[in-house]
């Protein structure tokens, strides 16, 4: 999947024209990439639609001007677009409560070891990660991930940490794997 170019970002007054075309085009691309797994874990897998809205929602609300800022928001997020093969998702862990958030947060810093994509053929794919998202008392609640699948689409995606009673599994609709089938088979 090809980066975001720079000739793709408007400036934020032209955006804002666009924006809810733009909106809506991004949150049906989001909708079979954000996948829930168990109670806490939501993974929303990136392609160039997310990013690039995701660009101009940063330049709309930071009223970006300057090229280098524009440059430096597009590079940020374009790490999350990986190289052929692979898919980039952002771990959301939502606990309510800021008691139990601190709690887990804190007994979960070996979660990222713990997570895993199945292929079709029951092949484990582990993800690695950001180390500047894991602190050294606790997680921190936003990761980031890639994921090196190769040419083919996750089947599920999963945790397995029975010692923390973290057992889940999510399977991937159709829906969904298409979504990241395309995403994978873009040039």
């Amino acid at each position: 999947m090809k980066p975001v170019d720079r000739s793709q970002i408007l400036d934020y007054v032209t955006y804002e024209e666009q924006r809810e075309g733009i909106r809506a085009e991004a949150l049906a691309a989001k909708a079979p990439r954000r996948l829930g797994v168990g109670e806490y874990m939501t993974f929303l897998f990136d392609n160039a639609t997310t990013v690039r809205y995701q660009v101009l929602e940063m330049v709309r609300t930071e009223r970006l001007v300057k090229e280098a800022d524009i440059v430096h928001e597009l590079a940020t997020y374009n790490e999350f677009i990986g190289p052929k093969g692979t898919l980039c998702a952002t771990l959301l862990i939502a606990i309510e409560g800021e008691a139990e958030r601190q709690v887990k947060l804190r007994a979960w810093m070996g979660l990222l070891d713990h997570l895993y994509a199945t292929l079709a053929d029951g092949q484990r794919v582990r993800p690695s990660w950001d180390p500047r998202q894991v602190g050294e008392e606790r997680l921190s609640s936003v990761q980031y991930l890639s994921f090196e699948f190769g040419a083919q689409a996750p089947v599920a995606i999963g945790v397995d940490w029975p010692e923390r009673e973290l057992v889940v599994e999510h399977a991937l609709t159709d829906e969904q794997r298409a979504a990241l089938q395309a995403d994978l088979d873009a040039e």
